[in-house]
């Protein structure tokens, strides 16, 4: 190995993502070739451990102790993938080890117990799972052997005596002049990625091992020994480094919410903006970014009142006019408990409840919905949203809780307690893990959707109960939420929309830049060691291009007909982008086209103009 390309290299292999991985990768793999120490001449050569090994093989099989090795298929020209140092052999790895232990050895995982004198290795996890009094089970080994279950991960070194807890454990001694961590080494550094490997030892078996002179074997395991601990404390110290990164990037953006004045906020936003590029290392902390931007928007920073603005009592007045026509007595006694509005710099800070007509919801039983699309859709939670928007894969007849184009579906129960989407059906059935927030009078949509998503933190800490942790009505009536003139709410939407999508824009540049900084850790582990490494191909993401189409609805199939294009136009007033449609399908292109090419020959829909797909213009980001 060329060391001063070595150090060179470090830094950004080290500082990637995944780059720590990367360098325990090339770590095992300058072991295997023999690039981690250096080579004596007076160390025993592997050949002569191969015979040593012929002849150990002799003594068990006539002990009793193994049966006779079945031959190997013998190595070819092609299968060897580099060069190996003065005294190193290729061989097949059932050549390194003979196996132990068999189902006379296991034991159920009824008979595990809390504490005993044997410890129990289980498959699952290769590790210690109980204990064993059973001496008649117990493995005893003379030397370390390495435990291998049915998962690539499950790899260990062991050298202690124990108990086998399942079927499927493999247990590898190896033969006389081989080191069990040396051979552990080596099998860590195969590509196992495949469960195929774990799940067909036989795979594993036809595996060439580059087989060291014994003495090296101890040099080789005593440095890579020395460089893991080395990961491991590089790890600790990333691991620290991030969450103070953390820590930072959140109290900055904490003390920009927690301003008072604009003079305040104009200054803790001018160190946001200094400190930007330490602030923001990943793609995922972006997600901060956008819970400040909510913040700001819903306690109006993003916008100030105009002299020409309309009078948001206004939208009070209409609210409580239409609540008189609407609302049930009970829903009257939930708005009467709730605070009354205050004033604050031209607007009103209210409770959400006023504002808005809150939809609880029902459960259905399975009898109560289909998949065949009988009836409105329905949705029990948030695994059904999309893109933050529904996607229904059942339907009822059943009419208890209805939500309606544009409420904000807000889940109540569960871990997603807070998440939102905004409901585009004309009807849409919801469960009690939902509720639907309708706004009253013309309360901006948009706004009121962003007004709750600032919230979703909030109702998180509010959850109550043990087996479904929640919140309830009153969580979501009390929310209070600063009301602004209609003019007000328009601008602090758009606003919203504009950083959103430089947010978008920032994302999209750090998961850019850490896929290039992978792609060159790649690259140097494959320069250092000489051995190609596979990356996966970038795949082609729809978000990169958009189709260009109108569709229009044709004939009406019949209601029992398959056909979940034509419905989807149906209810959309008959026509629609191709790429909405596409979206709202929910499925990949080619299964789209399928599908329309269906629903058009059935006239269901009707012919469209031939369908370009253009690439989207990259969006501008400002410095």
């Amino acid at each position: 190995m060329d060391a001063p390309q070595f150090l060179a290299e470090f830094g950004h292999i080290a500082n990637a993502p995944g780059g720590v991985a990367q360098l325990r990768k090339l770590v095992l793999q300058l072991a295997i070739q023999g690039k981690l120490v250096e080579q004596d001449s007076s160390d025993t050569p592997a050949r002569t451990l191969l015979k040593e090994i012929e002849a150990e093989k002799k003594r068990l099989v006539n002990a009793g102790r193994i049966k006779q090795p079945k031959s190997l298929p013998p190595i070819k020209p092609k299968e060897i993938s580099y060069q190996l140092p003065q005294g190193w052999e290729w061989v097949r790895l059932p050549e390194c080890y003979f196996g132990i232990g068999n189902k006379s050895n296991q034991i159920q995982t009824k008979d595990y117990l809390e504490n005993g004198q044997f410890p129990v290795i289980d498959q699952g996890n290769n590790f210690i799972v109980g204990y064993c009094d059973d001496q008649s089970k117990l493995l005893q080994i003379d030397n370390p052997v390495i435990v291998f279950g049915d998962h690539t991960k499950n790899i260990k070194f062991i050298d202690f005596n124990f108990v086998i807890g399942a079927d499927g454990v493999k247990v590898l001694n190896p033969y006389i002049g081989i080191s069990a961590k040396f051979l552990y080494r080596l099998i860590q550094s195969f590509d196992l990625t495949d469960r195929g490997y774990a799940r067909h030892f036989k795979v594993l078996n036809e595996k060439l091992i580059p087989l060291a002179p014994l003495e090296e074997q101890s040099r080789i395991v005593a440095k890579v020994d020395e460089l893991m601990a080395l990961c491991d404390t590089l790890k600790a110290q990333q691991q620290a480094r991030r969450k103070l990164q953390n820590k930072l990037r959140l109290s900055t953006l904490q003390a920009v919410t927690s301003a008072t004045s604009p003079h305040e906020l104009q200054t803790t936003w001018a160190r946001l903006a200094d400190n930007f590029g330490r602030l923001f290392h990943a793609p995922e902390d972006v997600a901060d970014l956008r819970n400040l931007i909510l913040d700001l928007a819903a306690n109006g920073f993003l916008s100030e009142p105009q002299a020409d603005d309309g009078d948001p009592l206004a939208i009070l007045s209409q609210a409580s006019l239409q609540q008189k026509v609407e609302f049930s007595a009970r829903e009257f006694r939930e708005i009467n408990a709730l605070p009354e509005l205050t004033h604050e710099n031209g607007r009103f800070r209210i409770a959400l409840g006023r504002i808005v007509k809150l939809v609880s919801g029902q459960h259905l039983s399975p009898e109560e919905y289909n998949t065949r699309q009988d009836g409105i859709p329905y949705i029990t939670g948030p695994a059904e949203f999309k893109d933050r928007r529904p996607s229904p894969t059942k339907w009822t007849t059943e009419r208890r809780a209805i939500a309606r184009v544009g409420d904000v579906l807000i889940t109540v129960k569960g871990s997603g307690v807070g998440k939102t989407a905004l409901c585009d059906l004309e009807e849409l059935a919801i469960s009690r893990q939902l509720m639907a927030i309708r706004a009253l009078a013309n309360l901006d949509r948009r706004y009121l959707s962003i007004c709750i998503d600032s919230a979703e933190r909030s109702f998180q800490e509010q959850k109550f109960g043990i087996a479904i942790p929640g919140i309830g009505r009153d969580e979501v009536l009390a929310l209070t939420v600063l009301l602004p003139s209609i003019e007000e709410q328009g601008r602090i939407v758009r606003r919203v929309d504009e950083l959103m999508r430089l947010c978008d824009s920032l994302e999209s540049q750090l998961r850019s830049s850490q896929k290039v900084a992978v792609r060159l850790v790649i690259g140097a582990v494959s320069s250092l060691t000489g051995i190609a490494i596979e990356q996966e191909e970038e795949p082609m993401k729809a978000p990169q291009t958009e189709l260009i189409a109108p569709l229009r609805l044709g004939a009406a199939p019949d209601i029992k007909t398959q056909a979940p294009l034509a419905t989807i136009l149906a209810r959309h007033n008959g026509e629609m982008s191709a790429k909405d449609l596409w979206q709202r399908f929910g499925g990949e292109i080619d299964a789209f086209y399928a599908q329309l090419k269906t629903e058009v020959v059935h006239g269901w829909i009707l012919e469209p103009a031939t369908a370009e797909m253009r690439e989207k213009p990259a969006e501008a980001v400002s410095a």
